[in-house]
């Protein structure tokens, strides 16, 4: 039995409370993680190879939290006799349209994104524009016709799951993709917010299992506890992160994660210009 450095197990839990705060709030998970891996020098504690599995598995762990947040949206999609609103057969296939394009781009791009646009600079930029894409958004907020989960219709979901694309640019966001795809639609805030969480699930799971199933020869018995407390720190931070993010859009705007998304962007830029971050390829 291996015996861990204190050193590795400490950035296993920093890099868990990373993915789980980020993945569902609109700052993207992919800027934090590039930083936060750089920073606790986690490629060169676990290895290159390992710490590229290691993100992929934890990245399950948030999805679960979503299924843990809302236990009764998930349950009545398995209820195929109920297909109202959101619910049975029509709120699966709402998931299925939602995730297609960009589940379909994903596959015919992914090779080239990675190789291309993985670079902090491209992060950075990403960053950016989400940033003034959200200051823009809430500025000149579109006039809400939809309001709450069981009123989304196919077109709602299908132009999300366009807007659900841009987030392949690394930097943008899945989440302030969606979020704020769903609001230029006219879909409320709050609505569109926890449409994101559920969009999540069966996209990122696909996605997430392929990367996992392709690095399966990584999966060594040997790095389980440090996947394994990864794994826990972000199902724990995404389900608080999906909490607080519900009740903080009761009361604010998205304005707070644009300002902060430009602070995130010029550090990034500052870094990677001054020679002190590169994406490991």
């Amino acid at each position: 039995m291996p015996v861990f450095p204190n050193a590795l197990l400490l950035a296993a839990v920093a890099m868990g409370l990373v993915e789980g705060l980020t993945e569902f709030l609109p700052v993207s998970s992919t800027g934090h993680l590039i930083l936060a891996g750089h920073l606790l020098r986690f490629n060169e504690l676990v290895g290159a190879e390992a710490a590229k599995t290691f993100e992929i598995f934890i990245q399950l762990g948030a999805i679960l939290a979503v299924v843990v947040a809302y236990p009764s949206r998930f349950v009545r999609l398995l209820r195929v006799d109920d297909n109202r609103g959101f619910s049975g057969l029509r709120g699966i296939g709402l998931l299925a349209v939602v995730s297609l394009p960009g589940g379909v781009l994903g596959f015919l791009a992914g090779g080239m994104i990675k190789a291309y646009l993985f670079q902090p600079i491209t992060v950075a930029v990403g960053l950016a524009v989400g940033a003034l894409w959200i200051l823009a958004v809430e500025r000149q907020l579109p006039r809400t016709r939809c309001e709450g989960i069981d009123t989304l219709g196919w077109k709602d979901a299908f132009c999300i799951g366009l807007f659900q694309c841009l987030a392949l640019w690394p930097g943008m966001s899945r989440s302030s993709s969606t979020i704020l795809g769903g609001m230029m639609l006219g879909v409320e805030r709050k609505t569109a917010t926890e449409f994101s969480f559920f969009a999540a699930v069966p996209l990122l799971s696909a996605a997430t299992l392929y990367e996992l199933y392709k690095s399966r020869n990584l999966l060594a018995a040997d790095h389980a506890p440090v996947f394994a407390i990864g794994f826990v720190v972000s199902f724990v931070a995404a389900w608080a992160a999906v909490k607080f993010f519900v009740r903080f859009l009761s009361r604010h705007t998205l304005e707070p994660f644009g300002w902060y998304r430009l602070a995130v962007a010029a550090l990034v830029w500052a870094l990677a210009l001054l020679g002190m971050l590169r994406w490991e390829s």
